[in-house]
């Protein structure tokens, strides 16, 4: 059975500049479907996306008659890493050019049936971009969304829709944001934490999509591609897949779904919901869990974010250092993952959340307080957020 590729995978790639992850055709339906009255005369663009190898451009150029696109434009970085080109893209094009993947463009208003067969497909689309060799251009740049012709590119469409280079994500959603475009892209869990991003999820101005984790079937990665231990499948095409459980979709187009109630079951109890030492919020440790009934503030695990109706929940902060102002401050030894000590301390318990450490939920303690010897248990990353409709 082939290894799940985990967070930290995905961070040694953004490390490395591995940024090589190409989203899966049935990932991107799954995801695109429930956004198809956004895209009516609308101008999509592609920006990280070779047009012969993206499964982007793909569905937009067979779904191009059914979403009543205005024009779908795809642009690609130089040296695209997957080299096996379907079609030649220039009739001059050198074996060199070819190795390297000459950065280009393609712009397309159309996708008639080219071949008459009664179906538009792939076949039609290689077709229109034969028949006319403007649909088809070289850029003078190396491809860059960054690129002052890709920026002006950038400027006439309307949506966004790609899989954009991991490393470069902050940098990436700030241009979206600084020339106020609409999106759909694809990022990792861990992207929620970067406070430029969470800032964007707090004022409502970005959100998470339908799909996230274990609904995405994976990612083909090239050959040369270093999975840090993971193993690949291999589809009927002779694609390598990786698979992830930390993906998910962001944007901010709006669709209903995104305002559905979350229903609630349970009451609050003291016990069961124990406040935090260092904040003024309940501790919420499954989502499902969160009480109908309170009214205060409360930390509930990241994964609440793919569930959050605005309509119904107001986000207060991130429950990480850096991003909330903890209200105490204290000398803690940090305990080994048996609880002995380590003689090894920190203040504040590292800049986490943290609660008195409770035997009968808790396997061992995390912190010990210095001065008073009470223990306490660290809490994982949470939203602190507060039920709008009490």
């Amino acid at each position: 059975m082939a290894r799940i590729a985990t967070n930290k995978d995905l961070h040694n790639a953004k490390k490395q500049k591995n940024d090589e992850f190409y989203t899966i055709l049935a990932d991107i339906e799954r995801e695109l479907r429930h956004y198809k009255e956004h895209f009516k005369d609308k101008v999509v663009y592609c920006n990280c996306d070779d047009p012969y190898e993206s499964n982007f451009f793909k569905y937009f150029a067979l779904k191009f008659n059914f979403l009543g696109l205005k024009k779908l434009i795809a642009t690609c970085y130089i040296g695209s890493p997957i080299a096996n080109m379907q079609l030649s893209l220039f009739d001059d094009e050198s074996e060199e050019n070819k190795t390297t993947k000459t950065p280009h463009k393609i712009e397309i208003t159309e996708t008639p049936d080219m071949n008459q067969d009664g179906a538009v497909d792939l076949t039609d689309v290689e077709l229109l971009l034969g028949s006319n060799k403007n649909y088809l251009t070289r850029l003078n740049a190396n491809g860059d969304f960054r690129s002052k012709e890709c920026i002006e590119l950038l400027k006439q469409a309307d949506i966004v829709v790609t899989n954009p280079p991991f490393s470069l994500f902050r940098e990436y959603v700030a241009q979206l944001v600084e020339y106020d475009k609409k999106f759909l892209i694809v990022g990792t869990w861990n992207a929620v934490t970067y406070k430029e991003i969470f800032r964007l999820i707090k004022e409502n101005k970005l959100w998470l999509g339908i799909n996230s984790n274990r609904n995405f079937s994976g990612f083909i990665v090239p050959k040369h591609y270093d999975l840090y231990g993971t193993e690949a499948r291999v589809d009927e095409n002779g694609n390598r897949i990786v698979s992830t459980n930390n993906t998910c979709w962001f944007t901010n187009l709006d669709i209903t779904k995104r305002h559905e109630e979350l229903i609630l079951y349970k009451q609050y109890n003291p016990e069961e919901y124990p406040k935090y030492d260092n904040y003024e919020a309940i501790n919420v440790d499954v989502t499902k869990n969160i009480p109908m009934d309170y009214a205060g503030t409360m930390g509930v695990p990241i994964t609440f974010l793919d569930k959050l109706n605005p309509d119904q929940f107001e986000i207060i902060a991130l429950g990480i250092i850096g991003s909330i102002d903890f209200t105490s401050n204290k000398r803690m030894e940090i305990l080994d993952k048996n609880g002995n000590p380590t003689r090894k301390y920190t203040w504040n318990a590292k800049g986490t959340l943290y609660r008195l450490y409770n035997p009968k939920i808790d396997k061992v303690p995390a912190f010990k307080d210095v001065e008073t010897g009470t223990l306490y248990s660290s809490i994982y990353a949470r939203v602190i957020v507060k039920n709008k409709t009490l």
